[in-house]
């Protein structure tokens, strides 16, 4: 027992009280001798009696505390044993040394004293020496760990129901689709009232039947879209399944010889309904962007693309682009100037638009600078033709200067990009709120979110075909000086490698307006012209090629040399030409420290899909991307992604 209860009598209080009484008897003695004998015996009496009350006080609180103790002992054991937790102590070698019945009967075995703690629990091993928890699974039931290195303790709990509870909360949590039909008004256009009724009748009836299979409630909201209402665990489903109905509607439109296809926006995970349906129509756009005939899945922070099999569908019409026009048209007369800026590493169709959109601010009063980080061999000749006309070659500034030059009341308009990382000075973008996109590519999950006006049509074969289109519905008397005319004309045949691919009947158009204009097509011959060297490193490239799955070409260059991007992206275009290859890779060091990829495919492949794996982006028939590392390292990584992809849906259509 602690001291201070075993001595009661602080101060010897008690013994001071017997002294006090033994000198009152004293004291009456010396008046009356029976009187002080009877004191005396009196005061015997009562130390006695204490004594025996103390000590008999002492025995019994022992004896309580012993009873106490052994009930205190015989509960914690009781309760140690019967306690829906595991308890597992471990030596310094990480072996078991004490369990209770919990961890024997979650491991079906009546005792683990001996095993290695990382035998039981791989898992661990991750941890080393810090504490903290995780979760295992042992059978069909999941437990959590606490684990407690310093004390040598393991706690194990079983978190099977409430895993389950969780499980099933997410995997019900509503998901919200929209489905759109992408060229209704093209296909149907030449068609009459009963033909076009029957082919909806049967796209409908298509998307219903797919629906009812995938437990998917439909609800149509006007001729060409739909709204899906359904849980996460089907949508794990739609996804696993990579949406079968975009073949399926397809084929059965193939078989008519209508080429008609869907888009599909999907949305999950958000914390309202409201941001849900708007995550659903940002998935819808994004299909969309990316040019039709695929599904967007956006859970969370995650976003998926599945199909993209057919190339974009060229709108017949040009409502589109007047109603752009006129918008941007506004847009530069509000403004106070205009500054253009295009992707890093510019090509001829980037200078070429933001020539163009340049000719648009000018025309109309406007102040227009190009944003130009430098001059690489991709447009050495071009910039060297630009020079010749300095009113046109003074528009061009540093991206230095357009951090100076971007105020509040400066119209930005990107032109060949919709991705903020991918200009040489993004900040630009934070400076005004007034920002216009013109793009030709492929949407990727990457966008500025925040333009005003956007205008970007997969279908076409470069931003100078879109920004040709625009400056016809600029203004009635809008005439292109020769270079500006040229230089447009330029982007749109590098990008269609000379009208052969990408090529719709508004690209021919776009150049004959621009022909009609003074584009010289000898100056643009001139501007493509190869050098001996130049075209040497290239065989030296294309020497290196092996064929992988029987039709794709990879060439990866030398370690240690040096290729700009345009020669990289040559080498592949002119692997394409080889019989038999679909689609051609080629990885290089670049000029500038890091590798590059170009891909090209003649359409039965969807590159887009290899390079978003890398980390880059384009079209289904040309696509690139940038690494950092070594091109072996980047080749690898290139050859796990085309076998994943392999495995998983196959490479070719």
């Amino acid at each position: 027992m602690p001291r201070n209860l075993l001595k009661r009598w602080h101060g010897m209080h008690g013994i001071a009280w017997a002294a006090a009484l033994v000198l009152i008897a004293a004291a009456l003695m010396a008046y009356n001798l029976a009187l002080g004998i009877a004191g005396l015996v009196l005061a015997a009496g009562c130390g006695f009696y204490t004594y025996l009350a103390e000590r008999a006080f002492r025995r019994e609180f022992k004896n309580y505390l012993g009873t106490m103790s052994y009930r205190i002992k015989k509960v914690g054991s009781e309760v140690i044993h019967e306690l829906p937790l595991g308890i597992i102590l471990f030596n310094d070698e990480r072996v078991v040394e004490w369990h209770n019945p919990f961890v024997a009967s979650m491991m079906e075995e009546e005792s683990v004293i001996g095993v290695p703690l990382m035998e039981l629990f791989p898992t661990l091993a991750q941890a080393k020496d810090r504490p903290g928890k995780m979760e295992i699974a042992i059978g069909a039931d999941i437990y959590e760990l606490l684990y407690r290195p310093a004390e040598k303790l393991l706690y194990v709990r079983d978190i099977t129901e409430m895993w389950q509870l969780s499980k099933q909360y997410e995997e019900e949590k509503p998901a919200l689709g929209i489905v759109f039909i992408d060229n209704l008004d093209e296909v149907t256009q030449s068609m009459d009232d009963q033909q076009r009724t029957t082919l909806l009748s049967r796209v409908t009836s298509e998307i219903t039947e797919w629906s009812q299979r995938e437990n998917l409630y439909l609800k149509r909201l006007n001729s060409d879209r739909f709204l899906l209402i359904t849980d996460q665990q089907a949508l794990r489903q739609l996804e696993l399944s990579k949406f079968i109905i975009l073949d399926e509607v397809r084929e059965m439109t193939g078989d008519l010889k209508i080429p008609m296809t869907l888009s599909i926006g999907f949305a999950a995970g958000a914390s309202s309904i409201q941001e849900l349906g708007q995550w659903a129509q940002v998935s819808l756009d994004m299909a969309l962007g990316r040019g039709g005939d695929q599904a967007a899945v956006k859970v969370g922070e995650r976003t998926s693309f599945y199909g993209g099999k057919s190339n974009a569908v060229e709108k017949r019409t040009r409502v589109r682009a007047r109603v752009v026009a006129h918008a941007l048209r506004d847009m530069i007369r509000e403004s106070e100037k205009v500054v253009i800026v295009g992707h890093k590493m510019p090509d001829m169709d980037a200078i070429g638009a933001a020539v163009g959109v340049a000719k648009m601010a000018s025309h109309l009063g406007k102040e227009a600078y190009i944003v130009l980080e430098g001059i690489n061999p991709a447009i050495q000749k071009m910039m060297e033709m630009i020079k010749e006309d300095e009113r046109l070659y003074r528009r061009f500034i540093s991206p230095e200067q357009s951090l100076a030059l971007v105020d509040g009341r400066t119209l930005v308009v990107v032109v060949d990009t919709h991705k903020a990382s991918m200009l040489k000075e993004p900040r630009i973008l934070s400076q005004t709120g007034r920002v216009v996109v013109v793009d030709h590519h492929r949407r990727g999950e990457e966008f500025i979110s925040h333009a005003v006006l956007v205008y970007m049509e997969p279908y076409a074969s470069s931003a100078c075909e879109l920004v040709t289109e625009l400056l016809q519905y600029i203004h009635d008397r809008l005439v292109l000086d020769i270079r500006e005319a040229t230089v447009l004309l330029a982007g749109i045949t590098v990008d269609t490698k000379s009208f052969a691919l990408r090529t719709g009947a508004r690209t021919f158009e776009a150049a004959s307006f621009l022909r009609r204009n003074g584009a010289d097509t000898a100056m643009v011959q001139r501007m493509l012209k190869e050098d001996l060297e130049e075209y040497l490193k290239k065989a030296d490239i294309i020497k290196h090629a092996e064929v992988l799955y029987g039709h794709v070409a990879l060439a990866v260059t030398e370690p240690g040399k040096r290729y700009s991007q345009l020669l990289i992206a040559q080498s592949a275009d002119t692997l394409l030409n080889m019989t038999g290859i679909y689609a051609s890779f080629v990885i290089g060091e670049r000029q500038d420290g890091l590798v590059g990829i170009s891909a090209r495919s003649l359409g039965q492949m969807n590159v887009q899909v290899v390079m978003e794996r890398m980390g880059g982006g384009g079209h289904l028939t040309n696509a690139a991307c940038q690494q950092e590392g070594s091109v072996q390292d980047v080749e690898e990584k290139l050859k796990r992604v085309l076998q994943q992809i392999h495995e998983e849906e196959g490479l070719f259509e």
